[in-house]
């Protein structure tokens, strides 16, 4: 097995290819191995060098209405009143937790 550490953009670009060959691979084989460790160090280098900020809250709200064609009334089971609604999407009000959990149970928001 002959595997390098992921250090350039080029061994990364190498890496995905690479895995990309392996991703028929029966588990418990030479080559399922060596995915599982190029899948690893892969994960790896991603994390350091591809950090992923959580959204804005207000902004996934917004993105599942528009993804979803909510209206404000729709919103208005789990935030309470449409002037409530209007409040938490212009940023005048903050989210409680009851509101976090309904949107998560409605919508799949991620609490």
């Amino acid at each position: 097995m002959d595997i390098k550490p992921i250090k350039t953009d080029a061994d990364y670009r190498a890496a995905l290819q690479e895995i990309e060959n392996l991703m028929m691979a029966e588990a418990d084989t030479a080559d399922g191995e060596k995915l599982d460790v190029m899948v690893t160090l892969l994960e790896a280098y991603e994390a350091k060098h591809y950090k992923l900020d959580l959204p804005d809250p207000v902004e996934a709200i917004k993105f599942e209405m528009e993804r979803k064609g909510l209206t404000v009334k729709d919103l208005e089971p789990m935030i309470g009143k449409s002037n409530r609604v209007y409040e938490i999407l212009n940023y005048k009000r903050s989210l409680t937790l009851k509101m976090i959990w309904r949107l998560h149970q409605g919508l799949g928001i991620p609490a």
